[in-house]
């Protein structure tokens, strides 16, 4: 007999679910962490060079460690994935630019590769940031975290309060519908398929296929919705999602001061010794 390996399972991607803990990035405030997140947005958006990411993914990395983020929560990258990016790197280096490097009689530039290089780390480390928030933050505590953050909105009359819980209830449902939408594919999966010759046949029984998930989905979508409505009620109503007392803590301004200061170091170094190297159109 022929021995077989066997695959590993694929990793899901865990978001919206908080990793069990109770370490200092866990107990941080929620504000504290939507505000640094947009902070280090803006700093990305205007200066993406090389040391700004590099100063993030440190932060990054350091906050995983600290909230002992397990390696279990990453997801496992497909192999297209992976074709993709390498098909990118290819045709990006067909763009040329400095720096050029001599191959034989031959010269390449390398700038249309760096600047898909950098392109590709500030992907990665915005999504490791937006990870980390997901997976140290309890859901409960981001309508009140919302709430208090736009609280000087009120006095132009904006709902802030309504706002709050619509981004609470989002964040709560979206693991749940996720979940039953794999469970309803996995169940489709699982009924015997009519074996059609011609491929519009197969065309027709896709196309049915998908109109019974959606209908599925919709169905699960409005089920969950009325027994989340019915929670909601019998918990006091909307408004208890966002009453809660939720405002920085001493620890929450030291962080502040860390990232402020990670930050703009990196930034005065980009800007000075190392020179403006952002990504220009």
């Amino acid at each position: 007999m022929t021995a077989r390996t066997e695959r590993k399972p694929r990793r899901q991607v865990v978001l919206l679910r908080p990793v069990p803990g109770d370490t200092v990035i866990h107990r941080m405030w929620a504000g504290a962490k939507l505000l640094i997140v947009a902070g280090i947005g803006v700093l990305l958006t205007f200066y993406p060079g090389w040391v700004p990411i590099g100063a993030v993914a440190l932060l990054v990395v350091a906050a995983a460690v600290l909230a002992r983020i397990p390696r279990g929560v990453l997801p496992t990258i497909p192999r297209w994935l992976w074709v993709l990016l390498a098909l990118g790197a290819l045709t990006a280096t067909f763009a040329g630019g400095s720096p050029v490097v001599s191959v034989g009689s031959v010269e390449v530039g390398l700038g249309g590769l760096l600047n898909f290089l950098r392109i590709t780390a500030l992907s990665i480390v915005l999504l490791g940031l937006g990870g980390l928030v997901s997976w140290t933050t309890n859901v409960a505590d981001i309508a009140p975290a919302v709430a208090t953050l736009g609280r000087p909105l009120r006095a132009l009359r904006i709902p802030v309060d309504d706002w709050a819980v619509t981004i609470a209830l989002a964040l709560r449902a979206f693991p749940m519908l996720i979940e039953e939408f794999r469970v309803l594919y996995a169940a489709r999966r699982l009924r015997p398929r009519d074996v059609d010759v011609t491929r519009r046949a197969r065309r027709r029984q896709w196309a049915a296929e998908l109109i019974d998930l959606l209908a599925a989905a919709i169905t699960v979508a409005l089920r969950r919705a009325d027994e989340m409505g019915d929670a909601i009620t019998a918990r006091g109503g909307a408004g208890q999602i966002s009453a809660a007392v939720s405002r920085p803590q001493r620890r929450d301004w030291i962080v502040f001061a860390i990232v402020a200061a990670v930050c703009g170091t990196a930034l005065a170094l980009e800007l000075t010794v190392l020179g403006t190297s952002g990504i220009r159109t």
